[in-house]
């Protein structure tokens, strides 16, 4: 444990692993957490690959995920830490809206999700009550997880549960209006792989058309709103 100059001991400062593909973004996240008195950032990394390097050598105590990533998405960067680091907790900070992915992410290893535009106080608060073996979701997820329990909440989310991680993400996107050619710059997809996830999940959700797709899209981005 670190002295002070006094001589007295000073507190143990927990290692955050900080993983996004944007550099502001991380840059930003360490200069929040290093401002703390219990919290270092111990390592940036810019993808999976990265972050998973990272994990044997840095030894962090806990891992900040984004889940847009480049090459494999954070939801498949989450499986790999729990193989690869079962006791490291893991907590999502995305942009993707929490309806469509919260659950998926703990269901895929995460202790917790919370949105980007939250507070930076909440972000510590989150990063906090992981490290303490705690689940930090907002409470209209909670809400959400304990009505689905007592089998009385039911919603879009439950059917999407069908499609994989990467048609969920293509579906997301859909519904925010953007075409094929769009999403596949977004994802470093071909537009032929975009358009065949795209009649997966048609299949997957029994729907007719791409009219039908695009309409389903728009209303579950809408509920999330």
């Amino acid at each position: 444990m670190n002295q002070t100059k006094s001589g007295a001991a000073a507190p143990t400062r927990h290692r955050v692993l900080v993983v996004d593909d944007h550099a502001i973004v991380r840059e930003g996240l360490a200069q929040l957490i290093n401002g703390t008195p219990d919290l270092t950032v111990c390592a940036l990394a810019a993808d999976a690959a990265m972050a998973l390097a990272l994990v044997a050598t840095a030894h962090p105590d806990v891992a900040l995920v984004d889940l847009s990533l480049p090459g494999k998405p954070g939801m498949e960067l989450i499986k790999d830490l729990r193989a690869c680091a079962p006791a490291l907790p893991i907590l999502v900070l995305s942009m993707h809206e929490e309806d469509l992915y919260a659950e998926r992410a703990l269901r895929a290893g995460a202790r917790g999700y919370i949105m980007k535009q939250e507070p930076t106080a909440k972000i510590l608060s989150a990063i906090r009550q992981v490290l303490g073996g705690g689940i930090s979701v907002s409470p209209h997820i909670s809400d959400r997880l304990l009505g689905q329990l007592s089998g009385t909440h039911h919603t879009l989310a439950g059917t999407l549960e069908r499609l994989s991680d990467r048609e969920l993400e293509v579906f997301a996107l859909l519904g925010q209006g953007k075409g094929a050619r769009d999403i596949a710059a977004l994802l470093n997809l071909s537009v032929k792989t975009v358009e065949a996830h795209r009649e997966h999940i048609k299949e997957k959700l029994g729907l007719g058309s791409a009219g039908e797709l695009l309409r389903v899209a728009i209303q579950a981005a809408l509920e999330d709103k």
